[in-house]
C-alpha cells in the first residue's frame, strides 16, 4: 500500500536517532532525541491552499529538516511515517 499525499502535504520517513554522543557515550533509547531530519517519501501535487497557490519545492528522495512538533505520525505495516505540510519543512539538506 502506498501513501499518496493531497494538496501541499509531504510524507516523510524519519531518519534513525543517534545512538552515541559526539564524545562516544552510548545513549539509552529513551534518552535519544527524536531527529528532525527525514527523507521525503511522497509529495502532494500542490495547488491552492487557503486561496494561495502552493508550488511544491521538495522532491522524493531528498533529505529535509522539519519543525520539531509538526506533522502527524502514521504507521503502515511496520513502517512509521510523518505527514507534514510543505510549510513545516525548514530546509533541504544537501
Amino acid at each position: 500500500m502506498k501513501l499518496r499525499p493531497l494538496g501541499d502535504k509531504v510524507v516523510l520517513k524519519q531518519l534513525e536517532a543517534e545512538e552515541k554522543t559526539v564524545s562516544g557515550i552510548v545513549l539509552p533509547t529513551k534518552s535519544q532525541e527524536k531527529p528532525q531530519e527525514a527523507e521525503v517519501i511522497a509529495v502532494g501535487p500542490g495547488g491552492f491552499v487557503d486561496g494561495k497557490e502552493v508550488k511544491m519545492e521538495v522532491k522524493v528522495g531528498e533529505k529535509v529538516l522539519y519543525a520539531k512538533y509538526s506533522g502527524t505520525e502514521v504507521k503502515k505495516g511496520e513502517e512509521k511515517y510523518i505527514i507534514v505540510s510543505q510549510s513545516e519543512i525548514l530546509a533541504i539538506v544537501e
